[in-house]
């Protein structure tokens, strides 16, 4: 699979160099609050979850890095638990480096990651869940085309409390009512016209 392009990132297949950064990221509490990463990960949970991503990619598992367009890695996605005759998939994103928050790079790579799923994979539907208490997610999911579905109530206990968890998608027409026509505008020249 050839590197998935962005605005400001990249989407590449995750390499066995990218084994410190996965580690450090899963056992930093301020990153996992966001994930249903509950319990610390040793580093051969962690070679073995890689091990598995270098198997290869499929429609049924798809996890690759995200870099930013000069090289750094700063985080992870993918989509998870494909089903071809339904043309669905759940997204899990992970900016692992902090420094990286807050600056569009989730965004970019969500629109990345999609634009791959809806063009290239053919996917119909991409579902995510988002704690309820993560704000800035739910905004994110927002501006790539997520809409509720609903909610699972008390869902998950993390810091002594029950949260819900939101359940959000995206359809294939709704993503390109969104987001396809820039993209096709900036491929297209300004001076071409389509026959009738």
């Amino acid at each position: 699979m050839p590197t998935l392009e962005g605005q400001l990132v990249r989407l590449r297949a995750l390499e066995r160099s990218d084994l410190e950064n996965a580690y450090k990221w899963i056992n930093d509490g301020e990153v996992t609050q966001y994930l249903m990463a509950r319990y610390p990960y040793s580093h051969a949970d962690e070679e073995k979850w890689l091990a598995e991503a270098a198997t290869g990619n499929s429609y049924a598992d798809l996890r690759l890095a995200i870099e930013t367009n000069d090289g750094v890695h700063i985080g992870n996605c993918g989509l998870h638990r494909g089903r071809p005759e339904d043309r669905t998939a759940e997204l899990g994103i992970m900016i692992g480096d902090k420094s990286y928050w807050s600056n569009g790079y989730g965004t970019d790579a969500m629109l990345t990651l999609l634009r791959f799923a809806f063009h290239q994979m053919n996917l119909h539907k991409v579902a995510l869940g988002v704690f309820e208490f993560n704000e800035r997610a739910q905004a994110c999911y927002r501006k790539c085309g997520f809409v509720l579905e609903g909610r699972n109530r008390e869902d998950y206990f993390q810091d002594g409390r029950y949260w819900d968890i939101i359940r959000m998608s995206v359809l294939d027409r709704e993503f390109e009512a969104l987001h396809g026509g820039a993209e096709r505008a900036q491929k297209e020249p300004e001076s071409a016209s389509v026959p009738r």
